[in-house]
């Protein structure tokens, strides 16, 4: 019964990506964003992988879609704005397009063969010791260089607009 609700979100996150890549509103793909990573977790879940389900809501449903809408509300979205977008990324699609399938040629293939096993699991206090172990200094830099960027961009989009910094 879990493979059939793991395989149900999984169609779902699928379709909801699928869906926010075609949208034309940047809230409404943001939406599907956030529904499709929701579904993910909800596939972790079924999957009696607690730990990724909740990791996929923390990090991804909640800190990456929270960096998504602040990029949302200081980049210009107006009708002039996604033409000049179009015009400039019009065939933009096909390099990346290209690439994905290179890497999921090898990936299918591994899954068809007798792979060379299956990684060893790692739980919350590997990944604790990990980026709080010898990386800490690098994960707090990274912290810090993300809200840094995130001020400087708020501050140069008031500047563009006219106003105070």
């Amino acid at each position: 019964m879990s493979w059939a609700i793991a395989i149900w979100a999984g169609a779902l996150a699928l379709a909801a990506a699928a869906l926010a890549v075609t949208r034309d509103s940047v809230v409404h793909a943001l939406l599907l964003l956030l529904g499709a990573l929701v579904a993910l977790a909800a596939a972790f879940f079924a999957l009696a992988a607690p730990f990724a389900g909740a990791i996929q809501l923390l990090i991804y449903a909640g800190a990456v879609v929270a960096v998504f809408v602040f990029v949302v509300m200081t980049v210009e979205a107006g009708a002039a704005a996604r033409a000049r977008e179009r015009a400039l990324f019009a065939g933009a699609w096909q390099l990346p397009a290209a690439v994905a399938a290179l890497a999921l040629v090898p990936m299918l293939l591994r899954l068809g063969g007798a792979g060379a096993g299956a990684p060893a699991p790692a739980g919350a206090a590997a990944l604790g010791r990990l980026m709080f172990g010898d990386w800490a200094v690098v994960t707090e830099l990274l912290s810090l260089l993300l809200i840094a960027g995130m001020i400087g961009v708020r501050v140069l989009r008031r500047r563009q607009k006219g106003g105070r910094p």
